[in-house]
């Protein structure tokens, strides 16, 4: 706690010996892990059509790898360089909370773009807390606290907007714009860049390519912010009846802490958890499997079959979480819990007819009307159009 204090006193101080910048932008990626996702897309954007605007990443120092081999200007978080530019810049974007003892500067707005459409239950909508170091009542309270400081908070359809509204108790602005994140689904999926991204990933060009993406479980980690994973399925068996034909890349949710050892399935299984970002993963995979995660939203807008390995449902829906509508009627894809399953359920994905077995034109109306390409240019629009006014 000390800590935490000394670096609250430190970051004002410093912010209070510099002039605000009104053209210095910030930005963040699951806690600065990553290149990815909406800010990066924002960036992106940004880069080419408002060239006025000084760009620059917050950046885990652990992570900085792909900020450097890209040439991307970053500081890394948490030194007195970092403190000095959040406290400079006229406008934050991150997907996902920052820490709690970090003040907002004044004049600086705070856009946030979350990360997914939501299945299970979020904020103030879970009953009970399982994460390490909380507990329900502080979790709550800490996260509508932080979402006090939001000033924009980006929604990918109206069915989100009504549970962020609530789930993070936000009364200011919601940019109901579908997630900039998407936009590349629209761009760059034609054959030229999928065989490009299998070139550069290494993949054979003589398989199906199946994404592998589950999410995390509160109650099952390390320590705090680090969660453990396994896989459930029976792999020996999986690479018997599926490694002539397939392979399975693994997306493993940014939380998930293990390294996991896949030697003995070279060539079949890849881990690529640490890949930049899983928008290329998206358009190079035929198939998506996974379970709980907010990827299946996204992914829907590739129309192609998705599969739900949802081995622990019971425990996930009725403890751990909870979902907002009935995932097992409505979900856009079979939802199996054996390794047979998956497997027939692989096979059964390459039927003519498989997505309109499950309806998944009736999902993408529900939950991805809004995501036509053109969300990036909507929210940045909207947010320069701010800036400037603040300029003047």
């Amino acid at each position: 706690m000390a800590t935490l204090k000394l670096y609250k006193i430190l970051f004002r101080m410093l912010g209070s010996s510099f002039h605000k910048d009104y053209r210095l932008i910030m930005f963040e990626s699951f806690l600065g892990k990553q290149y990815s996702d909406s800010p990066r897309a924002i960036y992106e954007y940004m880069s080419i059509q408002y060239p006025e605007y000084r760009l620059m990443w917050s950046v885990d120092r652990k992570h900085a790898r792909i900020f450097k081999e890209y040439g991307i200007p970053y500081v890394s978080r948490f030194t007195p360089s970092w403190m000095i530019y959040m406290n400079k810049a006229t406008l934050w974007v991150t997907n996902s909370r920052l820490p709690l003892w970090i003040p907002k500067p004044k004049g600086t707005t705070y856009l946030q773009t979350w990360h997914g459409t939501p299945l299970k239950r979020l904020g103030t909508d879970i009953d009970t807390v399982h994460m390490p170091g909380t507990d329900t009542e502080r979790y709550k309270r800490n996260f509508t606290t932080e979402a006090l400081k939001w000033d924009y908070l980006i929604s990918p359809n109206r069915y989100s907007t009504d549970i962020f509204r609530r789930a993070f108790q936000f009364d200011k602005e919601v940019l109901e714009t579908g997630y900039p994140r998407n936009d590349h689904l629209f761009t760059n999926n034609d054959e030229t860049t999928r065989e490009n991204i299998r070139k550069s990933l290494g993949l054979p060009d003589d398989k199906k390519i199946i994404l592998y993406a589950p999410t995390w479980r509160d109650d099952s980690y390390h320590e705090r912010g680090k969660y453990k994973f396994d896989l459930q399925f029976d792999t020996e068996k999986m690479y018997r009846e599926l490694s002539d034909d397939y392979v399975i890349i693994l997306r493993l949710h940014y939380l998930i802490a293990e390294n996991l050892d896949l030697s003995r399935f070279e060539g079949f299984l890849y881990d690529f958890s640490k890949y930049e970002d899983i928008r290329d993963l998206y358009v190079v995979s035929d198939t998506l499997i996974t379970d709980y995660s907010s990827v299946f939203f996204d992914y829907a807008n590739l129309e192609r079959p998705m599969i739900f390995y949802t081995y622990d449902i019971d425990n996930y829906r009725d403890k751990l979480r909870g979902f907002y509508f009935d995932f097992e009627q409505e979900a856009p894809g079979p939802l199996v819990q054996t390794t047979d399953a998956l497997i027939g359920a692989i096979h059964a994905a390459e039927t003519a007819n498989f997505n309109e077995k499950y309806d998944t034109a009736a999902f993408r109306t529900q939950y991805c009307a809004l995501e036509d390409g053109n969300a990036t240019k909507r929210v940045c629009d909207e947010i320069v159009c701010h800036l400037n006014d603040k300029i003047v």
